[in-house]
């Protein structure tokens, strides 16, 4: 792959410096409009000290490495909608970690201000690539507590992470599929929380170009082939409604763009339709001049024109016009039923709000200088706090802090009033104990209960938009390890943890008071050299942990009888080998038997090495997949599509293995389908007929459920490879009767 994109660049060193003259003064235009006095000058001497930098640098593809922070620079200002400042910083953004230039250099050269913001790039990239989960995971936690500080880092950070999306292929295999899950796994649900809605549904498309080629590549033809018959329904929807805006003195834009290829993809997995089925394959977008004073009257006018025409659906009509989102999104969503028997999505904004919606937290920025509008710019400020406030409080555990700030960058929020009436904004599926922790620390840790609109619930009542909340406190009230499984809260979570840990800490005193008597009786000193032997012979994570098992008496201390005592240093007993035993259930899910071994070749020697299928995505040959080192079981194989991809390849990178098929048609893999259809006599017949009739497909397992005309069939099947397995699912889809096919997805075998 490398190569093949090598020997596609080929401009000599004269083109190259035209190459290059042309993406720096496509620069310049886009930042026209915004050069003051002087501006020029810097933005000329960043990128001449960018260029020397970077000269004899190349990218991948072979092309010379400074037309990257250059594209970066563009995608900047054109994209995100940033200034002079932060094109100045995304040109030099390589050089203090890759070249020379030290960040003295950029300091001199053009302040503090810009020499902070590349240091934070710098501190970022520095960690990107070290090998260890919690390192990857600790510099994503760099890269917020940079958001915190100054936003313009990760927006210059997000602009860097799409470039190079954009030129994934020249890249290995291994870093495509890296980079890509890193990319969805946090730097898209960042450009969502952003408000950066476009950046957001290229970088997800992007990735699945990488993750899920096939799929991609499907999705992609198919918009292709009927891009002409949408185009013309689009006309044929937004004709009335354009008459009508027009006698109404309307300003405006109104045009029709096709929902990413990622939604759809979603859209096709969730609810289980074919592509034909998903209805809101576009959505129509129409964007009002209106004064500020006037917006949110002329968007409910729009709406009403529109209704006249169309039928709304009401349950999925939104109304961000009122409640904007905590990032700042304002808009009205209204899906109708139009021509054809067709659902339509119609999105209305002002330009103003469309600003926001596709230049996100830089719009923020911008129209705070100008004239801003205050419910939106404290929800925005709201949010930063809520981040600098998780982030100030570090928990332990990298991975998990992680995954809950993760949850609640993606998703959508819910508006919960307190018993005075002010407004608090939680996520989705929040409980009454998230919201008591949103009010204060204090009240969540001694909660007991809620009135929810007047009606007492139970500490994980789930809360919804338009619930009053009132909570009840007790001073005898402590957190419990069970209050974590029913909050959703990062901020809940992290003050949980701290109180438990807090807790414990107290409980572990008394173990500890009880070791050193123990100690001082055997004549003993509570040396670290001691206490750390005792924490390794009894395996516990860390002293605090020891003394706490001791305290819950987990750990009782007659073993330190088998300890030698050499000076005052204790030495552990020497351990007995064990026989080892190989846990029966991993032995009974391998499927298939030893041979199994000869299915795979490791990265370019071809060795034959032992491995697993993972149970989570069951994957077969033909499939495309990675080989994960695991720590327990050794080597197992993945689909690159598999939930838990993205999350392994982007939290632990330097576990993953080059790893293709070779043909071996002995071999039959186990895999499941899922059959819907209508319940006719001789289904199933017809059903067994083409798999072990016509095709010779052993079957495992087969169960029908019948229900109001509908059958719904889990097949278990044994095939040699993807191949034997798209044919067979093409001849049952051509069934009569036969609604839909799917391929079981996760460990429902």
């Amino acid at each position: 792959m490398e190569t093949a994109a090598v020997q596609k660049y080929n401009l000599d060193e004269e083109q190259e410096k035209k190459e290059i003259v042309r993406h720096y003064r496509a620069l310049l235009r886009a930042l026209k409009p915004r050069l003051k006095k002087g501006d020029r000058e810097l933005v000329r001497t960043a990128f001449e000290m960018a260029a020397d930098a970077h000269k004899e640098m190349r990218r991948k593809s072979g092309e010379p490495y400074i037309l990257h922070p250059l594209a970066v620079a563009q995608i900047c200002v054109e994209e995100i909608g940033l200034g002079v400042r932060s094109a100045i910083c995304a040109l030099l953004h390589d050089t203090v970690e890759d070249t020379e230039v030290t960040l003295e250099d950029v300091s001199r050269e053009f302040g503090n201000e810009i020499a902070h913001i590349v240091d934070g790039l710098t501190k970022i990239s520095t960690v990107i690539d070290s090998n260890t989960s919690t390192a990857q995971a600790e510099n994503f936690k760099k890269i917020l507590l940079t958001l915190a500080d100054d936003p313009r880092v990760i927006l210059i950070k997000l602009a860097d992470r799409l470039h190079n999306m954009r030129t994934l292929d020249s890249m290995s295999r291994e870093k495509q599929l890296k980079i890509a899950s890193e990319t969805v796994f946090i730097y898209a649900p960042l450009a969502h929380r952003l408000g950066l809605y476009n950046i957001k549904s290229e970088m997800e498309d992007l990735a699945m170009k990488y993750t899920e080629q096939q799929t991609y590549r499907e999705i992609a033809r198919r918009l292709k082939e009927t891009k002409r018959e949408r185009t013309r329904y689009i006309n044929e929807f937004i004709k009335p409604i354009k008459e009508v805006l027009q006698e109404e003195g309307f300003t405006f834009e109104i045009y029709g763009r096709p929902k990413s290829i990622h939604s759809i993809h979603n859209k096709i997995k969730t609810k289980g339709v074919a592509f034909e089925e998903v209805y809101d394959l576009f959505a129509i977008r129409i964007i009002l001049d209106s004064p500020l004073d006037k917006e949110k009257a002329d968007c409910w006018k729009v709406y009403s024109i529109i209704t006249d025409f169309y039928h709304p659906s009401p349950e999925r009509t939104r109304d961000w016009l009122s409640n904007p989102k905590s990032n700042g999104y304002e808009a009205l969503h209204v899906t109708v039923m139009g021509p054809q028997g067709k659902w339509v999505e119609v999105q209305i904004r002002s330009k103003r709000m469309n600003d926001y919606a596709e230049k996100g937290v830089a719009a923020h920025w911008r129209y705070k200088e100008g004239s801003p509008n205050q419910q939106q710019e404290s929800k925005f400020d709201q949010w930063f706090t809520q981040i600098r406030e998780i982030l100030s409080n570090p928990d332990s555990n990298t991975l998990d802090f992680l995954a809950d700030f993760k949850s609640n960058l993606f998703t959508e929020e819910i508006y919960v009033y307190t018993p005075k009436g002010d407004l608090k904004i939680l996520p989705v599926n929040s409980t009454a104990l998230d919201f008591a922790y949103a009010i204060h620390s204090a009240v969540g840790n001694k909660c007991i209960g809620a009135k929810v609109n007047y009606k007492l619930v139970p500490l994980s009542h789930k809360l919804r938009s338009g619930d009053q909340v009132e909570i009840i406190t007790s001073n005898k009230q402590k957190p419990s390890e069970d209050w974590l499984n029913f909050v959703l809260t990062a901020k809940a979570k992290s003050k949980i943890k701290d109180a438990l840990k807090e807790e414990k800490r107290k409980v572990a005193m008394d173990g500890k008071a009880a070791l050193e008597r123990k100690l001082d009786h055997l004549k003993v000193t509570a040396s670290q050299h001691n206490i750390n032997e005792l924490v390794q012979f009894y395996k516990q994570p860390s002293p605090l942990d020891l003394y706490y098992q001791i305290a819950v008496k987990n750990i009782d201390l007659k073993e330190l009888k088998q300890f030698t005592l050499l000076g005052d240093k204790l030495e552990q007993p020497k351990p007995v080998k064990q026989p080892e035993h190989v846990p029966e259930e991993h032995v009974k899910h391998q499927i298939p038997n030893k041979k199994d071994a000869e299915l795979i070749i490791f990265g370019e020697s071809s060795d034959k090495i032992a491995y697993k299928l993972a149970n989570c995505c069951r994957p077969i040959p033909g499939d495309d997949v990675f080989g994960f080192i695991t720590a327990s079981e050794g080597l197992k194989i993945h689909r690159t599509n598999c939930p838990n991809a993205a999350q392994l390849l982007a939290n632990y990178g330097h576990r993953v293995v080059k790893t293709k098929w070779v043909k071996n048609r002995e071999i039959s893999f186990l895999t499941g389908l899922r059959i819907i259809g209508m319940d006719d006599v001789g289904v199933i017949h017809k059903i067994t007929n083409i798999i072990s009739g016509e095709l010779k497909v052993n079957i495992s397992a087969l169960s029908i459920e019948s229900k109001e005309g509908l059958f719904e069939g889990l097949i278990k099947v044994y095939v040699h490879d993807k191949e034997e397995l798209d044919e067979l699912v093409d001849r049952l889809k051509r069934l009569d009767g036969i609604q839909s096919v799917q391929r079981l997805e996760e460990s429902q075998l």
